[in-house]
């Protein structure tokens, strides 16, 4: 190959490689911008869909939200007051019994022999005592005479009650009506002051019991009206304070609580945990707002009206806060529009369409 033939293909070579370089660094349609630009200009920028509340006065609650839990009216671990072998049990566990219901017994064989002897006695010393008495009318015998068989009756009498109130002590009895729950011992086991029979409990009425903070605690008194709920029930139920610790807890620097609430079918269950509402005032004709309506923003807080298509921030000042909704104390008139959705999507000025009320 001759040089002129060389030196020309290495000129087109060259030449090739320049265009290539050339139309590789040109810069290259954006494919997107080029289908923005051919969409109709109505889809470019679309109205935010939202929803909105027309401002009205209301009712607003002030309520402080508590824990507490639910108490017996009466409970009592039953045991008997003497020592001895279990010889009847009168009560069905889970029942209801009535004060006085005799529901166990321990064995007793003993003290009613005593008692039997004790009472044989009686009407031999009633019979000294008429008799002495008769021979004083007549001064057959002295006046110490006759105090001595007296005294020797009112001794027989006094054993005799001993005895009985011995023979009480071998019996239980329910000492307040309620709902027995399971027993704890058998027939012919033995029995002392310390062995538990069951748990005696009355829940009718039941109490509410909750602890409130310290700058509450000279707010609740007795009387106070609350509203509880509890888990497994759709409905509030009501109870009024009736009681309160008389200083506040030393460690914690909250004030103990007690309501009370009838429970007449026995609905309620002690140790059941119960959501406390206690209310502390109420407002007429107040201006509150859904929490998700407020925009916190530079440590103010405001809210997007309507008007005329657009959505316009208003400054606001809040007041008193309640499960779902702030109150407005000043910001807010009735008959504003606020927008209650997509609120950190919205700009001063930004388009939008209401597709609801709340």
């Amino acid at each position: 190959m001759n040089n002129k033939l060389k030196w020309g293909l290495v000129s087109l070579l060259i030449l090739g490689c320049g265009i290539f370089g050339y139309y590789q660094l040109m810069p290259k349609e954006n494919e997107e911008l080029t289908e923005a630009d051919a969409m109709p200009k109505s889809t470019k920028r679309k109205n935010l869909d939202v929803y909105a509340k027309v401002i009205a006065p209301q009712l607003l609650t002030d309520e402080i939200p508590i824990i507490g839990r639910l108490v017996p009216d009466e409970e009592v671990q039953l045991s008997f007051e003497t020592s001895g072998k279990i010889t009847d049990i009168f009560f069905k566990e889970g029942s209801h019994v009535k004060k006085g219901t005799l529901l166990a017994k321990v064995n007793d064989a003993e003290l009613q022999a005593q008692l039997a002897r004790l009472e044989a006695q009686v009407p031999l010393a009633q019979e000294r005592v008429y008799r002495q008495s008769t021979l004083l009318q007549r001064d057959a015998v002295s006046k110490e005479a006759l105090e001595i068989v007296k005294t020797e009756l009112a001794t027989l009498n006094a054993d005799i009650d001993k005895t009985k109130a011995q023979i009480e002590l071998t019996e239980l009895r329910a000492p307040f009506d309620g709902i027995i729950g399971l027993r704890q011992v058998s027939v012919g086991s033995f029995a002392s002051p310390t062995t538990v029979v069951a748990k005696l409990t009355s829940v009718t009425p039941i109490k509410v019991e909750f602890s409130v903070p310290e700058r509450y605690a000279s707010e609740v008194k007795k009387g106070t009206n609350l509203e509880f709920s509890v888990d497994g029930k759709l409905e509030a139920f009501k109870a009024q304070v009736y009681a309160t610790e008389a200083s506040l807890d030393a460690e914690t620097h909250t004030l103990l609580v007690r309501a009370l609430y009838p429970n007449k079918n026995g609905e309620l269950l002690s140790g059941q945990y119960a959501g406390i509402r206690l209310k502390q005032k109420e407002i007429p004709d107040a201006i509150a707002v859904p929490a998700e309506a407020i925009v916190p923003e530079m440590g103010k807080s405001k809210i997007y009206l309507y008007r005329n298509g657009k959505a316009e921030p208003v400054d606001v000042v809040t007041g008193i806060r309640t499960d779902a909704e702030i109150q407005i104390v000043k910001g807010l008139e009735f008959g504003d529009t606020i927008l209650t959705s997509g609120t950190l999507q919205l700009r001063k000025g930004s388009a939008v369409n209401i597709i609801a009320f709340q």
